[in-house]
């Protein structure tokens, strides 16, 4: 059975690519932006809708899993006791009212990590609240991508749900992640335009302090303190042109910057470096989606009950001892 998504805050399609590898068919996309509607368009040959607050969840097609990398909105009146109130006027209620409204077997939803504790916690407490409420079985997980094979240090919170009460599992990291000589470029093979003065060489080896990996990638915190590591730190949409620098004399190109987040050779780059920059920020890890991915559609295929010494749990046991997890 191929499964049917949505691709919502769909970015340039890294959510869509990881799904359609374990054999899904997407049906229906969104995306405000219009460098990364364009990518879209030039890569799966159609273009997203655009403003998700613009159509009705009844007019979006059937589906099966709802995917979405919503933005993490700041939840003004989170933790006052109001409820899924709290999260009316955010992005994520439009994610809830086409839940409510199409009833799709799962759902799959990424965000930053620091969802977890915005606001003390209130924000993710009432997101997986609203969502259980909704009849799903919901587990989450914090994953670095470096623990998945690519050489980015990314962490990101994942959510996964289920009409059905299903056991799941995410994927346990692999343990090893690509050389960076296996992503970057040869220097000598790089544009020019991409290489640094010789002044902010200079600036850089000098507050690094240390022998470098070689090849390194360079990173500069706000504190100004540099750092030469062989992986990357996480890509960012907001990040300035010299925060990544790759061993300490150029940027990363716009190539580079899709294989960090895993992104195929062939996938086609249709604007211009500083639009790619924000998109590649923005988009996920590919491979980690894909490995979730193939966890969920094996365990929407298998439909393995959860279970306690052998006994099927209900749902609103699955909940209480998710309320008492929650509460420790």
């Amino acid at each position: 059975m191929n499964y049917r998504t949505i691709d919502l805050f769909a970015g340039i399609g890294g959510i869509r690519l990881g799904f359609e590898a374990q054999g899904c068919i997407n049906v229906f996309s969104s995306e405000w932006d219009k460098s990364a509607q364009k990518m879209y368009e030039a890569n799966f040959g159609e273009m997203p809708f655009g403003d998700i607050n613009d159509i009705h969840p009844s007019d979006i097609p059937d589906h099966d899993i709802l995917l979405a990398g919503f933005p993490c909105q700041p939840f003004s009146i989170a933790g006052k006791g109001l409820g899924f109130a709290d999260t009316r006027g955010t992005l994520f209620f439009n994610i809830h009212s086409i839940l409510e409204t199409k009833r799709p077997k799962a759902f799959f939803l990424e965000n930053v990590k620091r969802l977890v504790t915005h606001d003390k916690g209130n924000t993710f407490k009432v997101i997986i609240e609203s969502l259980q409420n909704l009849g799903y079985t919901v587990y989450h997980q914090v994953l670095n991508t470096l623990d998945f094979g690519l050489p980015q240090k990314r962490e990101r919170i994942y959510i996964v749900g289920f009409l059905d009460t299903i056991d799941f599992k995410f994927p346990k990291p692999l343990g090893y992640y690509r050389p960076l000589s296996e992503v970057l470029d040869n220097d000598s093979e790089v544009d020019p335009k991409y290489f640094l003065s010789d002044h902010m060489v200079k600036k850089r080896r000098e507050a690094l302090k240390t022998t470098p990996p070689n090849p390194s990638i360079w990173h500069e915190n706000i504190g100004g303190n540099v750092s030469a590591l062989p992986y990357s730190c996480a890509l960012r949409a907001g990040g300035s042109y010299n925060y990544l620098v790759v061993n300490g004399i150029r940027r990363l190109t716009s190539r580079e910057m899709l294989r960090l987040q895993g992104f195929p050779e062939d996938f086609i780059i249709n604007i211009p470096y500083s639009k790619l920059r924000f998109v590649a920020g923005n988009s996920v890890s590919v491979p980690v989606i894909e490995m979730i991915a193939e966890k969920m559609v094996k365990s929407m295929k298998q439909k393995l009950p959860i279970c306690i010494d052998n006994v099927p749990l209900k749902q609103s046991t699955i909940w209480e001892i998710n309320d008492e997890y929650q509460a420790r």
